[in-house]
């Protein structure tokens, strides 16, 4: 049946009851296809008869479907005209994991950070009126956004414009109600049905008519309306102005159309409350939705991932590292925005529950949080993904880098992390740190050293301190590349009599340096390699010495070439040349959005692998 779907149109042509069985065929397709290419598997999968159901009853593309995140919409993404191309789901060149305006008409708005589907939709919908078009729109929201700010924002503004607009919560998580069953989903269906909505008029009408009973009868009308919504989940909807009906079984396809069809001529701001399973059809993911909200490839016949060796990942060094120092320091606290297992905090929070805070989709909130915290004597480490750290910039200027309080910020994911596309590549976030006045910006080399800024960090009076680390498996160079940390401080790792070249990076791209350096002392190039682990503030003495000694200079980093510790250090080579002035070569991103594909794949299309980096080397020297 899957085969015969190329948009929403040829869907409407099937009968009620083959949607169940298409439903099941759409899930085989997209287990079949993460478990290759890696993904959002469990939420995906939570969310295939709801995908059907608002494309069944909805004239789409017209219609607007508004979805939060993007984890949510592979099925819609393979009922939309992109099944053949599925298959290459978040490969460079292929479909992205998200929706993506330049992808599809369908897709109504790029989204990867969470919490932005109604604000967006309630947007679209004041632009219909404005425009006086008549498509409906409809956002589509996880639970996790109800944990989020921006998403009670919109909520509110919703309510007070009154627009017509539908939110859709699918909830797969929260236990905002734990009644479901038959004589719930039967009141719903009235309560959405057109004889029930037009009788509420006309009851409202038929008493305002009599002026002796109006106001009684009114309030009276409204006590028993109140008292009734007390004991209903959708109390707090409706005092943002929304009307509220469910829950709804997400599994139940036809319940879902009827709901849809009743509530698609309603007026004003709806609110439709979805209860779905994540990881629903596929045993392993039901039972650890968290395992497969987003996973990278796995055998489909034991859930298990095909990981290439055991070497540690960055999130899990970084998670050891901080139930050590909690250890030694009754002090330190750790804070995550829903990220425990993402960042490895999740064991710390299992031995000090009381320490290890998730404040939900709420990076803004994180960052002040440790504010108060700081201020009041504790020493906070906000663990926070790069690309999601920009949501508090704000925070990070006004609440905690004005007053100079003591909070780490473990920035993970920092650089190039691949298949998730431009919504998630950590490129931005030393270029967005290095204008904020007192703080310190740091990229550990390997997992000793990120062990090792931890300690320095927390143990120290300096201000907002970041480390950004990156995605993926730690590497460590050994004990011979072991020193004491000092505070802006660059640290030597190959130190060369020569005077041809110098190397100067810092995390990652430290690797590909060390990499490269065996080969080029083969053909003769021993080039100075300096780890530059002190972005903010940057090593002023060596790298003047290395200015007054070294012809060729390059500078290598994961991070947009604007506002980049090679920018600031190039400035700061002209502004005290002295007349003498090397040659440097600096290796970043451009100023543009990195798309999704391979990590390695990536590294190397923008010159920032090992041979890339020989290959520059040898070239720069040919000059």
């Amino acid at each position: 049946m899957i085969e015969t779907i190329n948009s929403p149109s040829d869907l409407k042509k099937l009968k009620l009851k083959d949607l169940s069985v298409l439903a099941k065929e759409i899930r085989q397709l997209i287990l079949e296809t993460v478990s290759k290419n890696g993904g959002h598997l469990a939420s995906s999968l939570g969310a295939v008869e709801l995908t059907l159901a608002l494309h069944y009853v909805f004239n789409t593309p017209k219609d607007k479907i508004v979805w939060d995140v993007g984890h949510q919409s592979y099925a819609h993404k393979i009922i939309t005209g992109r099944r053949d191309q599925f298959k290459t789901l978040r490969t460079y060149g292929g479909i992205s994991g998200f929706p993506k305006i330049t992808e599809s008409e369908y897709d109504t708005f790029n989204v990867g950070h969470a919490s932005t589907a109604i604000s967006a939709a309630l947007g679209m919908t004041t632009a219909k009126d404005l425009l006086n078009t008549k498509e409906k729109v409809i956002a589509v929201i996880g639970d996790g956004a109800l944990t989020s700010g921006i998403t009670f924002e919109a909520l509110n503004n919703s309510g007070e414009l009154d627009k017509d607009l539908i939110v859709v919560l699918n909830d797969n998580k929260m236990s905002i109600s734990k009644s479901l069953g038959a004589i719930s989903t039967y009141l719903t269906k009235r309560l959405t049905g057109p004889t029930y909505n037009t009788l509420r008029k006309e009851i409202e009408k038929a008493i305002k008519g009599f002026p002796v009973l109006n106001e009684p009868a009114l309030k009276l009308a409204k006590k028993i309306e109140e008292s009734f919504k007390f004991f209903s989940p959708g109390l707090l909807f409706e005092e943002f102005g929304f009307k509220y009906f469910g829950p709804i079984d997400g599994e139940n396809i036809e319940d879902l159309v009827t709901i849809f069809e009743n509530v698609k001529n309603l007026r004003g701001p709806i609110f439709v409350h979805i209860l779905t399973k994540k990881g629903k059809g596929y045993k392993y993911a039901e039972e650890n939705p968290s395992k497969f909200h987003g996973i990278g490839p796995f055998d489909i016949s034991t859930g298990q991932t095909l990981e290439k060796n055991a070497t540690q990942s960055y999130s899990s060094v970084f998670g050891e590292s901080v139930i050590n120092i909690m250890q030694d320091n009754p002090k330190v606290v750790a804070i995550s925005a829903a990220m425990l297992i993402g960042t490895g905090l999740e064991k710390a929070k299992n031995i000090f529950p009381d320490r290890v805070f998730d404040v939900g989709i709420a990076e803004q909130h994180a960052v002040t949080f440790a504010g108060g915290l700081a201020i009041s004597g504790m020493r906070p480490i906000v663990a926070i993904y790069s690309t999601f750290l920009q949501r508090s910039y704000d925070q990070i200027i006004h609440d905690i880098a004005l007053q100079k309080l003591n909070v780490v910020f473990a920035i993970d994911r920092a650089g190039i992390v691949g298949d998730d596309g431009e919504t998630h590549q950590g490129i931005f976030d030393v270029s967005y740190l290095n204008l904020v006045p007192n703080m310190i910006i740091t990229a550990p080399k390997d997992a000793t050293e990120l062990d090792a800024l931890l300690k320095f960090a927390i143990n120290g009076n300096f201000g907002p301190f970041a480390i950004r680390y990156p995605r993926g498996e730690s590497v460590n160079f050994g004990d011979e590349f072991i020193d004491t940390i000092e505070f802006g401080k660059w640290q030597v790792l190959n130190a060369s009599d020569a005077n041809d070249i110098c190397i100067i990076a810092y995390g990652n791209c430290i690797k590909y340096a060390m990499q490269a350096l065996e080969e080029l002392k083969s053909n003769g190039i021993n080039p100075h390699i300096i780890n530059a682990r002190f972005i903010k503030p940057f090593d002023t003495k060596m790298f003047s010495d290395i200015l007054n000694t070294f012809n060729n200079i390059i500078i290598m980093e994961e991070n947009t070439y604007i506002g980049s510790l090679g920018q600031t250090l190039i400035y700061h080579a002209y502004l005290n040349s002295n007349g003498k002035y090397p040659k440097i070569k600096h290796i970043a991103l451009p100023d543009a959005f990195i798309e999704q594909g391979d990590s390695e794949f990536l590294r190397h299309k923008y010159f920032l692998s090992k041979d890339n980096l020989i290959e520059t080397i040898y070239n720069f020297l040919k000059k």
